[in-house]
């Protein structure tokens, strides 16, 4: 299939090289040029510009760090939304809020195209080795027509619903994944600052009630989990800026419906201070840090 593929950064890099590797001609567009060579090393395309990087495709996926870039693509100065086949299948990947899916959604519509939410969940890790979790907003028949490509990309697809359905989705997955690293990192600290191990606590909450993802799969104690962004310096991953765009997605979401979300609120609280320390461009399991300088 001919791919157009916007953003190729952590994220978008990956997802772009696994769908060449499956024999898909990928041609990438990004603002930053050295993203470009990456993911022309890996095997891609590099286009111009976005105009002809969508001249052909059949499909075009965007992986973008906000909705204010996303709209700028699609509907901007030189927005790409006139200049794609109405027969393609447009697919946003981007964590932007839902209002702005369902906007663009409805605008893809009035011109003839199709477009679709598919925000994605597993991190830099999961992009890499194909396993991410695709969570789709759109008519079943888009997301089903969408999902032999996101299942090169990942091993689970689901449709949560209509336009936005996705982005809605997305959100309450990482506020509860923000909940879940920062009590993990406070428990974590608790007990190497009382005399246990971090390794061994961890073994043991993996095992018992405690246990969650963040703790078995993304560690944020450094040294206890060897590919874990933790024992990396907290380089690479999914980085304190992002985590806090979504938790201000949820809880501007939380407004909008009068929800109750008071640890979705700390979280956010918590996430603010830490990269209001300087924390921003780190992984967001990072946040142990934040205990860390307190119980020095």
């Amino acid at each position: 299939m001919d791919i157009a593929f916007f953003g190729v950064g952590n994220m978008g890099g990956p997802m772009a090289a696994n769908l060449v590797k499956a024999g898909h001609r990928v041609r990438v567009f990004d603002l930053v040029p050295a993203l470009v060579e990456e993911a022309v090393e890996n095997g891609a395309e590099a286009a111009p510009d976005p105009g002809r990087a969508v001249s052909g495709a059949e499909m075009v996926i965007s992986m973008l760090p906000s909705a204010q870039a996303v709209e700028e693509l699609y509907l901007g100065e030189a927005g790409i939304l006139s200049a794609i086949d109405p027969a393609s299948l447009i697919v946003d990947c981007s964590t932007i809020d839902a209002a702005t899916a369902r906007k663009l959604s409805a605008l893809a519509g009035e011109s003839g195209r199709t477009m679709i939410d598919a925000p994605v969940s597993g991190g830099v890790g999961g992009s890499r080795a194909g396993t991410l979790t695709f969570i789709c907003g759109g008519p079943e028949a888009a997301v089903e027509r969408a999902r032999p490509l996101l299942e090169v990309m990942g091993r689970n697809v689901f449709r949560a619903g209509d336009s936005g359905a996705g982005q809605v989705a997305k959100i309450c997955n990482n506020m509860l994944l923000a909940i879940l690293m920062a009590g993990t990192a406070e428990a974590l600290q608790l007990g190497v600052d009382n005399g246990l191990d971090p390794a061994v606590l961890s073994q043991v909450m993996a095992e018992s009630s405690g246990s969650n993802w963040a703790l078995k799969v993304y560690n944020p104690w450094p040294g206890v989990m060897e590919n874990a962004p933790a024992s990396n310096d907290y380089r690479g991953g999914f980085g304190v800026k992002l985590m806090n765009k979504d938790l201000g997605l949820a809880l501007q979401s939380a407004l909008a419906s009068r929800s109750s979300t008071p640890m979705g609120a700390l979280a956010r609280s918590l996430y603010a201070l830490h990269a209001n320390a300087g924390n921003e461009a780190l992984d967001f399991s990072s946040i142990q840090r934040l205990y860390a300088s307190r119980s020095a």
